[in-house]
């Protein structure tokens, strides 16, 4: 299998290793785009995907001609952006994974000309997979996989009783799109309220968000990796990923995969990944959010939640779940059904 992702270096190697262990082998060919970018892996070919920076191109021809000998029965593509790469595409039955059904804001529109010729080269692919139905839905069909976290299973830490829970978290890249405003309404009225214990709201990551921040709000600027982030993340109350535009999060499942709740809105297919009995709120719903932090300031609460999110992870996004799923997908891309000639 020949796996390209040229900006989701960390999930792309989960799911090769994955795949691997069950004897598949593979060659995964990225870029160092990523923030969790480090020294390449024995099965990853590193390519910088700017056609027109000049030294780039000794390095592109070596690794294509070391994939034609590699020979792959199946290549899978998400996110492909440089020319280049279309020529790895065509070694053999192509697998295109997609992860969101529109931009989720300006800053994710692409030239008109990478549309045109890459949503072209999208439709001639042998399969199409999503990691949601909502998205399967929204793009017209396709096989759909659970989306498991980037996050390497072996760097999960270990489970936070309720002696440890303090904090709610807000990760990613905090611009419009997250919700922010309504966030931090409903974070204050949840302060003034009976039900605050002292946490705070604590904002991880750069965006376009211009806030006044409150006492009670911290905000950790600037890209991060999941060593500086897990320290954080895994003592929290709750993750909040209650946002206004939306597919599926990465955040959301990385989130029950460390044992904490995640907090989600009505929209796209963050409801659908939701553990039993934890309801989305409508994206301005203020006086919901609220009633969720309080709930969830009770640190026994937010143990014995996060206990039963991370129970539904392993259930349902498990890399080992998630890859079978796809296992399955890309053998049916491979060898399709025989054709009844009646």
């Amino acid at each position: 299998m020949l796996w390209l992702s040229p900006w989701m270096r960390p999930l792309a190697r989960v799911y090769c290793e994955a795949l691997a262990r069950t004897g598949v082998e593979v060659l995964l060919v990225t870029s160092d785009q990523h923030p969790e970018s480090d020294a390449a892996r024995p099965y990853e070919r590193v390519l910088d995907p700017r056609p027109k920076t000049p030294s780039t191109w000794r390095p592109f021809v070596r690794t294509l001609a070391e994939v034609r000998q590699f020979e792959p029965d199946v290549v899978v593509t998400e996110l492909v952006r440089d020319p280049r790469w279309l020529a790895f595409g065509r070694l053999a039955p192509r697998v295109q994974l997609i992860h969101d059904d529109r931009p989720h804001d300006v800053g994710e529109q692409r030239p008109g000309w990478e549309r045109r010729l890459f949503d072209r080269w999208g439709e001639r692919a042998a399969a199409t997979v999503a990691f949601s139905d909502y998205v399967a839905e929204a793009i017209g069909g396709a096989d759909v996989v659970p989306l498991t976290s980037d996050l390497d299973p072996s760097l999960v830490p270990e489970f936070v009783g309720a002696n440890g829970r303090r904090d709610v978290v807000l990760i990613g890249r905090l611009n419009s799109y997250k919700n922010i405003g309504v966030t931090m309404q409903a974070w204050q009225a949840h302060v003034e309220g009976p039900a605050y214990q002292g946490d705070q709201l604590v904002l991880i990551g750069d965006g376009d968000a211009d806030l006044e921040l409150a006492p009670q709000v911290n905000w950790i600027r600037g890209a991060f990796s999941y060593a500086d982030v897990m320290p954080v993340l895994s003592r929290a109350k709750a993750s909040v990923v209650h946002y206004r535009r939306a597919t599926q999060s990465g955040v959301q499942v990385l989130a029950m995969q460390v044992g904490v709740t995640p907090i989600v809105s009505t929209e796209g297919a963050l409801p659908e990944f939701q553990p039993p009995g934890e309801l989305p709120i409508g994206v301005d719903d203020v006086a919901g959010l609220t009633q969720a932090f309080d709930l969830l300031a009770d640190p026994q609460a937010a143990s014995r939640r996060g206990a039963a999110a991370q129970e539904h992870y392993r259930q349902n996004f498990s890399v080992d779940v998630s890859a079978a799923a796809l296992a399955r997908a890309l053998d049916r891309a491979v060898v399709p059904p025989v054709r009844s000639t009646r």
